[in-house]
Formats: C-alpha cells, sequence, structure tokens
C-alpha cells in the first residue's frame, strides 16, 4: 500500500454530497474523504428576499456572507443594477459572485462578518448608507448589527435555511470515533459545529475532536470551536481549497491539543 492509500479520511460536515465542491478538493490531494453533512441547505419563504430585490434600486450596497446568498439573489436578479456596490465577507464568496458575473466592491482582510465591519468602518462608507443583507436563517447578528452601529440602515432578509443534516448516519459516526479511524475534521461554518456535536452527543464529540484535528474555514467559525474548549486550525486562506490544503497538513500532522488558542497553518 502506499503511504496516501494509509492516510485517515478527512470528514466534511458541510452540506454537499461525495462529488461536492470540498470533496473534490480533498481528493485531488489524495485524501480519502467522509461526508458527514451535518447540516442542510433549505429554501426559505421568500417573501421578504423577494420584496428587498423587488426595489433593488434603493439600496446602496448588498452584502453577502455565503455562496447560498449569492445563490438565492442571483436566481432571481442575474445581474445587479448600475450604481449597487457589492461587499463579500471573504474571498470564497467573492469568488462565486464574480462567476455570477457579479463585480465585487469590498472584501475584507479578514473573512468574517466582524472583518467585514470593519473594512466598512475603515472606509466611511456606513453612515447612512442602505444595506441589504441576504442572510441564513441562522446568521448571528454580528454583521447586521455592526453596520447600524457604523450608522448603516440595514435590511436583512432571510435568503435560505440552514438546518440540521438529517441524513447522517450518527452511529456509522460512532464507529469511525471508536476505532480511531477519523483523519481530520472539517467545518465551514458555526453552524457545523453546533449541529455535529449534537448529532454526536458532547462526549463523541469531544472523542472525535480528541483524535482528529479540526480545521476551521475561517475565524467565525474557529471561534464556535474555542468556544467550546477545542483548539482549531485556520485554513490557510478562507475556501474551500484552502480548508482541503490545510487539512493534508493536519492529517499528516496528527491531532491537536484542547484549551489552546486556535492556530493557522
Amino acid at each position: 500500500m502506499t503511504a496516501a492509500m494509509q492516510l485517515k479520511p478527512v470528514v466534511v460536515t458541510r452540506a454537499e454530497e461525495s462529488d461536492g465542491p470540498l470533496c473534490t478538493e480533498l481528493k485531488s490531494l489524495g485524501l480519502p474523504v467522509l461526508v458527514w453533512a451535518a447540516v442542510r441547505v433549505m429554501p426559505a419563504d421568500t417573501a421578504q428576499l423577494d420584496e428587498a430585490l423587488g426595489r433593488i434600486d434603493t439600496f446602496e450596497w448588498i452584502v453577502f456572507t455565503s455562496r447560498h446568498g449569492v445563490a438565492a439573489v442571483t436566481a432571481r436578479l442575474p445581474a445587479p443594477p448600475k450604481g449597487l456596490r457589492v461587499a463579500a465577507v471573504g474571498r470564497a464568496t467573492a469568488s462565486v459572485l464574480k462567476q455570477h458575473g457579479w463585480p465585487v466592491d469590498r472584501v475584507p482582510g479578514e473573512p468574517s462578518a466582524a472583518g467585514l465591519v470593519a473594512a466598512f468602518a475603515a472606509s466611511g462608507t456606513a453612515r447612512g448608507a442602505r444595506v441589504l443583507y441576504p442572510a441564513s436563517s441562522r446568521a448571528l447578528p454580528t454583521l447586521a448589527a455592526g453596520l447600524t452601529q457604523l450608522g448603516a440602515e440595514v435590511t436583512m432578509v432571510e435568503a435560505y435555511r440552514t438546518v440540521s443534516g438529517s441524513t447522517l448516519d450518527v452511529e456509522n459516526c460512532r464507529g469511525w470515533i471508536a476505532r480511531q479511524g477519523v483523519g481530520a475534521v472539517t467545518f465551514a461554518s458555526p453552524s457545523a459545529v453546533a449541529e455535529l456535536e449534537s448529532a454526536l452527543g458532547s462526549e463523541d464529540f469531544a472523542r472525535l475532536l480528541g483524535g482528529a484535528p479540526a480545521v476551521a474555514i475561517g475565524p467565525t467559525t474557529a471561534r464556535a470551536l474555542s468556544d467550546r474548549g477545542y483548539s482549531p486550525t485556520l485554513a490557510e486562506s478562507a475556501t474551500l481549497r484552502g480548508l482541503a490544503r490545510t487539512s493534508l497538513h493536519a492529517v499528516h500532522s496528527g491531532p491537536s491539543s484542547r484549551k489552546r488558542r486556535a492556530s493557522r497553518t
């Protein structure tokens, strides 16, 4: 057997199938994959989104924090109206926008809601601005509250729903944990952290991350882990490719310890 064949699999907790984008990135690096989709993305009641997009020309900015928000908006509005400025929480979301032909005016240096608020604060463009924020049903208040504190008028509408992954085979997951068969666990959202812990139970979740390093796509997701006492590794960049590349390093490095500050490889 080659060294690559002996590598333990990397767990994907985001909402995707075995041929999804993160799985594909991991497999391209020679890593086996386990799909433990702890969350699912579902359509929302889009009445508020439709109403907001119907008056899109009244907004100066639209802000996106995920590819799912981009998908919900671009399905209804193939191109942004002239004069609308676009902000993305990070490079991954900005890349999806550009794939849809949407120009991106603002991407923060730190890929997080707090980083985006800081970018608006530094530019001085938030005060008096009307901002549309198509968000997840579980969106944290950081972005909307932060922009509001800067003087913006924020309209936050539900663009999609994030729910627990009902197809997760918990007993199969526990079998992998019991035999310490997992090489690393990837997390692309705080919701995935919360839902996997809820599905497995806190004891098995602790056993999982005691035997395999947790890799977080960005600071907000890392905080969800560190708040629970774990020491995640931050992806080298807040993209799926960065998450995959850091997972490769993590598999070779072994499990991280608990009660330590998140580190970036």
